[in-house]
């Protein structure tokens, strides 16, 4: 077994990975079936690090703001959880998928219960729960304001060009969420669940962002600096879970058994991961691999709990 690697050393080891990985920016493909996002530059490679007694470390371009796309269904599923508790189970499953992130055949077949809530189609289903529990008008303001909270950062905004973008070429996120409707599995307006998701996807934020903000999911649901509890221990380790067996779509097997840790991947090149009991990371790099997952991200993930010992599996 890899012993634990020496905290203190943190800093030196990200600077290492980042080293290591350069050589591979070449390979893969930004996501270009977004506009907005086809003209990221892919040689990015930034990743940082959060400990849960407040330490941060970071390295290449940690501090710099991108697209987190779908990663912010895992917080949308906190808040959902906290919303409308166990009865989000009945409208959304916890199995992968099996398929790509955005398949309308899985959810045709299944009647519109869409497999896991960190596909594109489980995903709208959580926003459209905090669309009919919240009073905040409009919802992503509510969501937003959950996201600076966790991030420490009230800088944290939404890209408006990002967003539009997402709107203008989002035809299969509007036919997933109309046949969810049709199936009697979208309770709010479609139209203000799809502008809130849209929104939600387009919210920028750094690495060194993401790792402070997903802190709460390795402190069994409570935020370690601020002391703030966010969702039951219970509810961290649900999240965790789903994030192990679902965070990278299709490839959620290949991540686990290359990295180990639970993580939650989006096209704009983010990943991040928790470490349950020590720090929560963030690592970012725009090309992505045909299941739409960071190529150099995963790779540097993958360095880190080599180096380190962190898998959950050792």
């Amino acid at each position: 077994m890899t012993q634990p690697f020496d905290d203190a050393e943190l800093g030196a080891l990200l600077d290492r990975i980042v080293a290591a990985v350069l050589p591979t920016l070449g390979q893969g493909k930004v996501a270009d079936y977004i506009p907005a996002l086809a003209a990221v530059d892919p040689n990015k490679l930034g990743i940082a690090v959060t400990t849960v007694d407040g330490r941060q470390f970071v390295a290449g371009d940690a501090r710099e703001t991108f697209s987190i796309q779908s990663i912010s269904k895992v917080f949308t599923l906190t808040m959902a959880l906290e919303l409308v508790g166990d009865d989000l189970w009945q409208r959304v499953g916890r199995e992968p998928s099996g398929t790509p992130f955005n398949s309308l055949v899985q959810l045709e077949y299944e009647r519109g219960i869409p497999r896991n809530p960190l596909i594109n189609a489980g995903a709208l289903v959580v926003t459209d729960a905090i669309v009919a529990a919240t009073a905040s008008n409009p919802p992503i303001k509510a969501i937003l304001d959950f996201i600076r909270v966790r991030a420490a950062n009230p800088g944290v905004r939404i890209d408006g060009e990002v967003a539009q973008s997402e709107k203008a070429w989002g035809y299969r996120n509007s036919a997933l969420a109309n046949l969810m409707k049709a199936f009697g599995n979208m309770k709010s307006p479609v139209n203000e669940v799809l502008d809130t998701y849209f929104s939600q996807c387009s919210i920028v934020m750094s690495c060194a962002d993401l790792s402070r903000a997903i802190l709460y999911l390795a402190n069994g649901g409570t935020d370690p600096l601020s002391g703030e509890k966010i969702i039951s221990e219970q509810g961290a380790r649900r999240i965790n879970a789903i994030m192990l067996t679902c965070g990278h779509y299709d490839a959620s097997g290949d991540f686990a058994f290359r990295v180990g840790v639970p993580a939650k991947s989006g096209v704009g090149g983010g990943i991040v991961a928790v470490v349950p009991g020590r720090m929560g990371i963030a690592v970012w790099s725009p090309a992505l691999s045909p299941q739409g997952n960071s190529v150099a991200g995963t790779r540097a993930l993958e360095q880190f709990t080599a180096a380190t010992g962190y898998s959950i599996f050792e």
